[in-house]
């Protein structure tokens, strides 16, 4: 046994292959192999393949048989950015370096490298050959079936700008900022006659200046927007904007605080959650953003949908009377002013048990009674779009005197109580009793399980919590980059891995 053991002692060490790292290796490549037959990046390519690039094509200057440096095929560039969005890959520079190493990106180029400005550069142009892109893939899917019209459930997100609440500021400041950005192009002068810098690092300082100072000088155009949305002068002077994004708006976000934003409303198809719509805008409120998406579904499909499901923000009146006029089924909340008028009554301090819906109305004498038993007579009428409001007064002798005036009407110290009656228009009548049926109920359920679902999804796969381009039109193009490829990534899904199954 110990001779045993002697002789393993005196073997020597074992012979391993060394890992060498740092040697340049050549060796040849069959790029189809690089990825899988049933890829995803396959099924991008192929797809985009389909789409009419021919505006694209029509705007690229270097052609057959001219001096020139060859462009990059426009099919080449739109699938890299759809794939790298569907990854959740946003940036240019980090595109360009996975061209470089992944095996897909490596696939669709070729093996070939792309400048991350080209990328950056192509992402902002052509807007116009993007809104027919992202329209003939609706036709697309239409023609597959994925899009019925029938029903089309539509919501709002908000999603962050590429600016930080530290960068608003007031008109005085953006004129300071603006004049010393004036003064800095007039000491620079000609930045090309500067030697110790290359003429590409002398382009790019002009760039830089001149964006800067186009920002302030948008920053001011900003500023009077804002300011004729404000009603005291008070609130003018106060207004603000950002100097890094002045299109974007200080808007709530879903957690509560604020933060500049952009309200991004989203249409969605409810037979397959496939995206019909998309737009930006500057308001917080949804209210008013309804008209536009339907608007926008009829210019890129032809028709208006038959059904329109939508939440709370946007169920007002002005709505229900639009979508009755152009012969659209609306479904929405049933609370028509319900909330607004409590609010009200609350602010003011009034007692619940004085609340309008405490105080009795005779139809015959047109009159109201209160709790406390005094009379409520007509007192003019105000007209609005889809309703009537019918206003009645008491007597300011009754109410001055009356023992419950602090429950009833404590910020009202000269006149009498006022109740106010709406009488809505037939259309909102009818809208109303809708809502009550159980059908219009079940329907109005199934609202959050499509309308929420694509807004998760570029949120949450795309990465798209916060825009990395500046300005209502670039960043209406990534909105609209991002939903180009949700749709796509939709008939992959549907369509395109059942074949591969």
């Amino acid at each position: 046994m110990e001779k045993n053991s002697g002789k393993r002692a005196e073997k020597s060490k074992p012979r391993l292959k060394p890992i060498n790292r740092q040697q340049l290796v050549m060796r040849a490549m069959d790029i189809e192999q690089l990825v899988a037959e049933d890829h995803e990046v396959r099924a991008v390519w192929e797809f985009v393949g389909c789409l009419d690039l021919s505006q694209y094509y029509e705007d690229i200057e270097v052609r057959e048989g001219e001096a020139g440096r060859p462009a990059m095929d426009p099919r080449l560039m739109i699938s890299l950015w759809i794939y790298a969005y569907s990854k959740g890959v946003s940036s240019a520079r980090e595109v360009c370096r996975l061209c470089e190493s992944d095996p897909a990106y490596q696939w669709l180029t070729g093996m070939e490298g792309v400048n991350y400005h080209t990328l950056s550069d192509f992402r902002v142009e052509h807007k116009e050959g993007l809104d027919e892109l992202f329209t003939e893939v609706l036709g697309l899917l239409s023609a597959e079936g994925l899009i019925t019209l029938e029903r089309v459930m539509h919501d709002g997100t908000k999603i962050k700008a590429c600016a930080s609440s530290d960068t608003f500021r007031r008109e005085g400041q953006v004129r300071a900022h603006l004049e010393a950005s004036r003064q800095q192009v007039a000491e620079m002068g000609d930045p090309r006659a500067t030697e110790e810098i290359s003429p590409r690092v002398a382009k790019a300082r002009q760039r830089a200046v001149q964006e800067k100072r186009e920002r302030l000088e948008k920053a001011l155009e900003e500023l009077e927007k804002v300011r004729a949305l404000r009603s005291s002068q008070e609130e003018k002077k106060e207004a603000r904007v950002s100097l890094s994004d002045p299109e974007a708006r200080i808007m709530k976000q879903p957690d509560g605080g604020y933060a500049p934003s952009y309200n991004v409303q989203i249409s969605t198809d409810a037979k397959e959650k496939v995206i019909m719509g998309i737009g930006v805008s500057q308001s917080g409120s949804d209210y008013e953003e309804l008209v536009p998406a339907v608007d926008r579904i009829e210019s890129q499909m032809g028709e208006d949908p038959a059904q329109v499901v939508v939440d709370g923000g946007f169920t007002s009146r002005e709505n229900i009377l639009a979508m009755s006029e152009r012969g659209i089924d609306l479904i929405g909340n049933r609370g028509i002013g319900v909330a607004q008028s409590a609010g009200q009554m609350k602010r003011r301090g009034v007692d619940p048990s004085f609340y309008p819906n405490a105080f009795d109305y005779d139809v015959v004498s047109d009159s109201f009674r209160c709790p406390a038993g005094k009379i409520l007579r007509p007192d003019g009428e105000e007209k609005r779009p889809g309703r009537i409001n019918y206003r009645y007064r008491g007597c300011a002798t009754d109410c001055q005197g009356c023992a419950f005036r602090e429950k009833c009407c404590p910020q009202n110290e000269t006149k009498g109580r006022t109740i106010v009656r709406g009488v809505d228009a037939p259309e909102v009548s009818a809208f109303i009793a809708r809502m009550e049926t159980d059908e219009a109920k079940k329907i109005y359920r199934e609202r959050g399980e499509v309308a929420e679902f694509p807004n998760a999804w570029i949120k949450e796969k795309i990465g798209l919590r916060q825009f990395r381009l500046r300005g209502l039109i670039k960043v209406g193009m990534e909105v609209l980059w991002a939903a180009l490829t949700y749709n796509i990534k939709q008939w992959i899904r549907l369509l395109r891995r059942p074949q591969w199954a």
